[in-house]
């Protein structure tokens, strides 16, 4: 489970690589942007594999040596399932805020410079940015809650959006191409 959500967060960060390349942006302000969002997604994608590792091993393993400890051995063995946990909330933090940050910087690159994509498509992938800062910002502050909701919603509503609108622009570009 946790690798194939590696493989998926992989996927989509090697997507904006590609989509930086592709814009080709001329020189100044937006190849900077494009080329600074492409190191956060690449720090993004660091964080999402120690997020995995804490996950999918370390806090099964502390949670496992927890269920199968004796009496006497419980109360430790969960302080040590809950630090693992804390540590959990504290990457996932750390990484949202990252991936935001890339998607903010390519939006822009998009939205301000390029103009070979809608600008809408840059200002809607921006926005899904905001909403990984505001997940960072709630998982910092008060751990997997109800309060993350919203912005979790929201961020993949917006995702989905620019992303499908990419696809359409990619088509018609395609389409409209000579050959």
């Amino acid at each position: 489970m946790h690798l194939g959500q590696f493989v998926g967060m992989a996927i989509i960060v090697f997507g904006l690589v590609a989509l930086s390349l592709a814009l080709d942006p001329p020189p100044g302000a937006g190849l900077w942007l494009s080329r600074m969002g492409v190191v956060a997604a690449g720090g993004a994608l660091t964080l999402y594999a120690v997020l995995q590792a804490v996950d999918g091993v370390a806090l099964k393993q502390t949670v496992d040596a927890w269920a199968s400890a004796g009496e006497a051995d419980r109360p430790v063995r969960f302080a040590a399932a809950e630090t693992v946990r804390w540590l959990e909330w504290a990457v996932r933090s750390y990484q949202s805020f990252v991936f935001g940050l890339a998607l903010i910087l390519i939006g822009v690159s998009i939205a301000v410079v390029v103009g070979r994509v809608p600008r809408a498509v840059g200002y809607l992938m921006a926005l899904s940015g905001l909403c990984y800062l505001a997940q960072g910002w709630i998982i910092g502050t008060r751990g997997f809650s109800s309060a993350n909701q919203v912005p979790t919603l929201l961020g993949i509503v917006v995702v989905l959006a620019w992303s499908l609108w990419l696809f359409i622009v990619a088509i018609r570009r395609k389409a409209s191409a000579p050959q």
